[in-house]
């Protein structure tokens, strides 16, 4: 076979490769449009299952889960095999999207939800680890753009397949589509990935370890949903959430100190590379994930935007992810120093951010749509940057758990920083937090309120704060030269630190 035929030296033609990608793909985006495309059917949903009381639940079940096992299925992987873990996560997604079709009641449906998460949190980090096994480091950096492509697909998409199946046909359709999709990606990697390259080593699951770190990101994810909105943060309820997962963090630590085999080893919280550059990605995309959700309602509020112009009025927020990623993938293909754009990038979103918070409310909208663009565009260039960098600094049998991790922090860092926006807003609007409290609701307090701009720009100084730790994390990541094929990922031993 020559290279015309195995482009990477790895035993796959481009025809295979090609395939591989388009099924891997298919399984991200199924992950990433479950997380959007369910809000806009909640009310349908719970006034047809007669329960809006514990209708957030629905929501929650499922970032709870996904967020949770993120780790777990890096590690598995790097223990059983990507094939497997991927086969068991799209498979698991499948089973779960059935039963919550099928859920007569709001608790089963809230169970089926927590089933589907333990699917889908996997398939994202191992999408990512996949085509780190599949693309040399150098060229890796350009497939980033078709991951925040999909990301943006899937936000995008979404909310409008989420109002058609509830208005025109039946909730339940939100979760049989994924049925027909999530057994098309099944197919397309079930026989192709038992050629993809193994890297994996046969060792045993660190299952207490894997216990610990399931409930203290549970509660963790708890106290950060429900702080705020369901009860105050100095209630009994939220200080204990916090209280019980830092006991519970703690003796995570003291096992991976040790345990013969952690689920995560020491040496890669010891590596500065995977470090500094989760910390870049976790504060960029909290950020992001924060001005997604809240942007709407400043739009709206400032600018009188309906609530469907505001999803227009967003594209440019979204759609300059894909250009920054696409650009910054494209540049490291060609030089050495990889980390000059999306540290230049970074410096234009703390720039656009900090005028927004200069003048959130006083600007003309379009210079607005101009702002949110640079913003995003600026926080596209670090997502290659940083997953790459990541997988190019740690051993071939340790990037699934390593992606992983990555994965993880950066879902815990959008809860985070969606938690500080969202208790900034209800402190501006003097909103009570309760179980009522919901976007809409939100919405029409901002439109009626007086201070709204004020909140706004304390907002937009957060995200430019945010944006700027961001940028002082990649600034200290060691350049490290980007290996060239990925067959000789296998050979290379990352010199330790």
């Amino acid at each position: 076979m020559d290279d015309a035929d195995d482009p990477y030296g790895h035993g796959l033609t481009s025809r295979e490769i090609g395939s591989i990608l388009a099924g891997t793909i298919l399984a991200m985006f199924l992950a990433a449009l479950d997380q959007t495309i369910v809000a806009p059917a909640l009310p349908t949903i719970g006034a047809e299952l007669k329960d809006l009381e514990h209708l957030s639940w629905v929501v929650t079940a499922y970032l709870l889960t996904a967020t949770a096992v993120t780790p777990l299925y890096g590690k598995a992987s790097d223990i059983y095999g990507r094939r497997i873990a991927m086969l068991v996560g799209v498979g698991v997604f499948i089973l779960g999207s059935i039963a919550c079709a099928l859920a007569p009641t709001l608790p089963l449906l809230a169970a089926a939800r927590a089933l589907q998460g333990l699917g889908g949190g996997g398939l994202i980090s191992l999408g990512q680890t996949i085509i780190a096994d599949l693309i040399p480091p150098r060229e890796r950096a350009r497939y980033q753009a078709y991951f925040a492509s999909m990301f943006v697909l899937s936000s995008v998409l979404g909310p409008v397949l989420g109002g058609f199946f509830a208005q025109k046909l039946h909730w339940s359709w939100i979760f049989w589509i994924n049925v027909p999709l999530g057994l098309l990606a099944f197919a397309m990697t079930f026989s192709l990935l038992k050629k993809l390259p193994r890297h994996d080593r046969r060792r045993r699951l660190d299952i207490a370890g894997a216990l610990l770190m399931t409930a203290a990101t549970t509660t963790l994810m708890l106290a950060l949903s429900w702080g705020g909105v369901r009860y105050p943060w100095s209630s009994a309820t939220i200080i204990g959430l916090f209280g019980f997962s830092a006991m519970l963090w703690l003796a995570f630590v003291l096992r991976l100190r040790t345990a013969r085999e952690p689920l995560i080893p020491t040496e890669i919280f010891a590596n500065r590379v995977v470090t500094r550059a989760t910390i870049a990605a976790c504060f960029g995309m909290g950020v992001f994930i924060g001005l997604t959700i809240y942007m709407p309602i400043f739009l709206e509020a400032a600018y009188g935007l309906s609530a469907s112009q505001t999803g227009l009025a967003l594209l440019p927020l979204m759609l300059g992810t894909v250009a920054g990623a696409t650009t910054s993938g494209r540049v490291m293909l060609y030089v050495e120093r990889y980390k000059r754009l999306p540290l230049a990038g970074l410096a234009i979103s703390v720039a656009a951010t900090a005028i927004l918070a200069w003048n959130a409310g006083g600007l003309p909208f379009w210079a607005v749509e101009i702002l949110f663009a640079l913003t995003s565009f600026g926080l596209g260039t670090i997502l290659p940057v940083t997953t790459v960098a990541i997988q190019n600094a740690v051993l071939p049998h340790q990037m699934g758990t390593a992606t992983g991790s990555m994965n993880f922090f950066r879902q815990l860092g959008g809860a985070l920083v969606v938690s500080v926006f969202g208790a900034m807003l209800l402190a501006g609007l003097n909103a009570a937090p309760g179980v009522g409290i919901t976007h809409e609701l939100l919405a029409e307090l901002a439109r009626s309120g007086t201070g709204v701009t004020e909140t706004f720009r304390a907002i937009f100084a957060a995200a430019s704060a945010g944006l700027a730790i961001a940028a002082l994390a990649l600034a200290a990541m060691e350049e490290r030269p980007l290996r060239g094929r990925a067959i000789k990922a296998a050979e290379t031993a990352i010199a330790p630190e």
